[in-house]
């Protein structure tokens, strides 16, 4: 059996040479298996961290420039706001046609990520369906009319375009920057941000587009209809997620902005089918030959022959 001597450290060649060779390194001696001292040719020694801090601190200074806000003048900057999923991107659609009472859109759906993604892309489609459609709508009521000549009307793009784009991003400026001077009085409470407003008016328009793709067929009722269901879902969007932030304002105050933002956007459903669906109004025009009624020769015969 081995003896406690024989379990004790002992101090081998190498190691002998080693510090023969480096007078000034430092050993470590454990005199008790519980206590463990650090000790040098030169007297005790402390740990040095100060590499290890330093590479903590490169670590956090990286951290820390990934989390600072990068220029707008930047590409990664407008990266950002199209940092989202199909499955995102589905699921705002569904909450924009589906309005629940109570449930806020931007709180339940945007707040976390934001994007422009899914607005820019449902705003350039509700531009083309609006357009296309304002031009089969023309082509099928005036199929019949042997004086009608085709011609595309591209500038029904450029005029559906405008109107789409521009009621998507001045009408949430507007609403944002009323609501952001409203917040500064003691009644306003809450406000959204501009990305969150651009993003709701965004999805917000969704509707629009199988409705304006429904306008082709030839039933003014029907037309009518299918606006007045449009705009009722998705205003409703629009009220229940607006109203929790308006509703601690003056009444006068509330009530004009909800019934300002309901105007405004029924009045784009009102003037696209106006202007790119309307009704076929058969007229004559003044170049055009008429052909007079065919005269009952034999009537008038009769009646001039003497009695």
């Amino acid at each position: 059996m081995a003896s406690p001597d024989d379990l004790k450290f002992q101090e081998f060649e190498e190691a002998a040479d080693l510090l023969s060779a480096d007078p000034g390194a430092s050993t470590l001696s454990i005199s008790h298996p519980s206590v463990a001292t650090a000790s040098a040719s030169t007297g005790d020694i402390k740990l040095d961290l100060s590499d290890d801090e330093d590479n903590q601190q490169e670590r956090s200074e990286l951290l820390g420039g990934e989390k600072q806000s990068i220029g707008f003048w930047t590409f990664e900057y407008y990266q950002s706001f199209f940092n989202v999923d199909t499955v995102q991107v589905l699921d705002r659609i569904k909450g924009s046609v589906m309005p629940i009472p109570g449930r806020n859109f931007i709180k339940h759906h945007i707040r976390s990520n934001p994007d422009l993604y899914g607005p820019f892309w449902i705003c350039v489609t509700l531009v083309f369906s609006v357009a296309i459609s304002g031009n089969l709508s023309t082509f099928l009521s005036q199929m019949g009319d042997p004086h009608y000549h085709y011609r595309p009307q591209f500038h029904r793009v450029t005029i559906a375009a405008l109107a789409v784009f521009l009621y998507a991003w001045l009408v949430p400026l507007g609403v944002w920057g009323f609501m952001t001077w409203r917040r500064s009085t003691e009644r306003q409470t809450s406000a959204y941000s501009f990305l969150e407003t651009v993003c709701l008016y965004g999805y917000s328009l969704f509707i629009y587009i199988p409705t304006s793709i429904l306008w082709l067929i030839p039933f003014e009722w029907l037309q009518w209809l299918l606006i007045l269901v449009a705009m009722v879902i998705s205003g409703s969007v629009l009220v229940i997620t607006f109203w929790p932030a308006v509703r601690d304002d003056t009444k006068t105050a509330a009530f004009v902005t909800m019934v300002v933002i309901v105007l405004l956007h029924a009045l784009l459903a009102i003037g696209c089918k106006l202007y790119f669906f309307q009704s076929a109004v058969q007229t004559v025009s003044p170049g055009s030959p008429l052909t007079a009624a065919p005269l009952n020769h034999t009537a008038l015969t009769r009646i001039s022959k003497p009695q």
